[in-house]
């Protein structure tokens, strides 16, 4: 694993203020199980750790990225995790995105992971020397900094790149067969911002909710101990147990109850 990226320009006098109250990641004992570190006073700490704790996926070049849903399953006040999230995204500190595997599906990312990914990206493009790569410092340059939200209409996605030098029609291309864009369905002149190389990560993010939850359907009682449950082991996802766990308490599809010996985690009735 990395180390914990350094925040952003205007997000660092606010964590510099935090850091004297706050563990670091780096300093977290990530052997922890899960029942040990299910919840956490305020999301930046949630996000550190659970940045920390993301699995290694082998042969995907991705950075870790944190779901919302596992942050509803850390921190109890949910409007908490949303303002803290807005103020994280405000100061530059995380990017969040919209992710096509749910309705209210998004990810979090630190914003300098979200650069070295886009980085890893022009470096293999440069390999192959595919294309103009100029847009990719245009697009680091006036567009990550300036347009905060999930998505960007193609006009101002044109006219941000247009400062960066004269836009030609293959480079808003690039930068979507890159995986820096996808296109909304409902206006194609709409685009969601994307995590680069995160495609087969969605897919077995979703075969591995489906795994998870068929698998405690078939107990009797719909439920087992979480400290049993984490140590399963997942066929159809890349991602660990851990993760969908977080993710799936955090959407309401799971609950946790605690019990004499420890918490467990149980299907939620509809």
């Amino acid at each position: 694993m990395d180390e914990i990226p350094e925040p952003s320009s205007r997000g660092r006098k606010r964590l510099r203020d935090q850091e004297d109250t706050e563990p670091q990641c780096s300093d977290l004992d990530q052997t922890l199980s899960l029942e040990e570190n299910l919840t956490f006073s305020d999301t930046l700490v949630a996000l550190r750790m659970m940045r920390a704790q993301f699995p290694h996926i082998e042969k995907v070049a991705i950075q870790p990225f944190v779901l919302r849903s596992q942050l509803y399953s850390s921190v109890k006040d949910r409007t908490q995790v949303d303002r803290e999230l807005e103020c994280l995204r405000r100061e530059k500190v995380v990017r969040i995105f919209k992710l096509n595997t749910g309705q209210d599906d998004h990810a979090v990312m630190f914003l300098d992971d979200y650069l070295n990914q886009i980085e890893r990206v022009v470096k293999r493009l440069g390999e192959k020397k595919q294309g103009d790569l100029e847009v990719f410092k245009w697009f680091r340059t006036h567009v990550v900094d300036a347009k905060l939200e999930s998505s960007i209409e193609h006009q101002e996605l044109h006219t941000l790149l247009s400062l960066g030098g004269k836009v030609k029609d293959g480079h808003i291309s690039l930068l979507i067969n890159a995986g820096l864009f996808t296109r909304q369905l409902i206006d194609p002149n709409m685009y969601w911002f994307a995590i680069p190389n995160i495609g087969s990560v969605l897919k077995g993010l979703s075969q591995g909710r489906k795994e998870v939850l068929s698998f405690l359907n078939r107990r009797r009682y719909k439920e087992m101990m979480l400290t049993s449950m984490e140590k399963k082991r997942l066929r159809f996802s890349p991602l660990d147990m851990r993760f969908h766990l977080r993710d799936l308490i955090g959407s309401g599809h799971l609950k946790t109850n605690q019990t004499s010996t420890g918490l467990v985690v149980q299907v939620s009735k509809d």
